[in-house]
């Protein structure tokens, strides 16, 4: 059996879907789950709580934004 990439968080998805869709799952979920930077405090120290909903851990300010990026 011939070796593969590992697809990081997209190789759930296994041989379905096609590899152009699975790149942009990967660039979207790579961006949104990630720290944002609090647009209050400026820490980077933001989580996605929902779609377009934000949640700061410093100041735990609590805030509306995009649906993948905080800012």
């Amino acid at each position: 059996m011939a070796r593969t990439k590992k697809i990081k968080s997209a190789g759930r998805f296994g041989p379905r879907y096609g590899r152009k869709i699975k790149e942009r799952v990967i660039k979207i979920e790579s961006t949104q789950k990630r720290w944002q930077k609090c647009p209050y405090c400026k820490a980077n120290r933001v989580k996605r709580e929902a779609i377009g909903i934000w949640q700061c851990k410093k100041c735990n300010k609590k805030f509306t934004g995009k649906a993948y990026t905080a800012v």
